[in-house]
């Protein structure tokens, strides 16, 4: 079984992003009721229905400590044991929403989501982008589109169109589909100049 730093993606050529890391979120560990002073469970991540990665954690007051083992390019493994401080605000509606704070030297920005290297820190520390920031235009574009045809439930990647959804609104319906329309020719248009700027004009003989 792989550590919490094994199996890492990286990019030589541009930033890892947020889903090539395993991530801890504290709002999903609050919706559990895992953030309760003298908790203990274990946290593991999986892939194709296999367990690929485990983390001990145990909730103390003010703060979680993470146990586990890393090694990376199939090197030494390394035992960690460390807190991350737990912080709390307060929600317009009452109640509290809690924050990690991230334990990287030198940062304890106020944080949802810590991802998993060597240690656990912020997409900042670990100089994460988001998906989306390494997408080229069209590809947006048709992700946008991608997203009009699911609420439509037309399918995603086909070029077909279908019939209106049952009990939506005509007015709704036509702006869904003009949108769809608009998103789908801009991401042609994109693809095509993507194409162009790479490889120039292509001659298929």
């Amino acid at each position: 079984m792989g550590g919490i730093g094994s199996g890492r993606h990286w990019h030589w050529d541009s930033k890892s992003t947020t889903s090539d890391m395993r991530k801890l979120d504290v709002r999903h560990l609050a919706r559990e009721g895992l953030l309760e002073p003298g908790t203990r469970f274990s946290w593991q991540w999986s892939c194709d229905g296999k367990k690929v990665a485990d983390i001990r954690i145990v909730t103390e007051a003010d703060r979680v400590r993470l146990i586990y083992k890393s090694r990376s390019y199939g090197g030494d493994w390394e035992h960690f044991d460390y807190p991350v401080r737990l912080l709390s605000t307060p929600c317009h509606y009452g109640g509290h929403r809690a924050w990690f704070s991230c334990p990287a030297q030198g940062c304890g920005r106020r944080v949802a989501i810590l991802y998993g290297g060597r240690i656990f820190a912020c997409r900042h520390c670990h100089q994460l982008a988001y998906p989306s920031q390494r997408e080229e235009s069209y590809q947006r574009h048709q992700r946008r589109a991608e997203k009009i045809r699911e609420r439509l439930g037309w399918g995603t990647g086909a070029d077909t169109w279908g019939p209106k959804p049952k009990g939506m609104h005509n007015r709704t319906f036509e702006r869904l589909v003009a949108e769809l329309g608009y998103w789908e020719d801009q991401s042609d248009a994109g693809f095509a100049q993507y194409v162009l700027s790479r490889f120039g004009n292509l001659s298929l003989t």
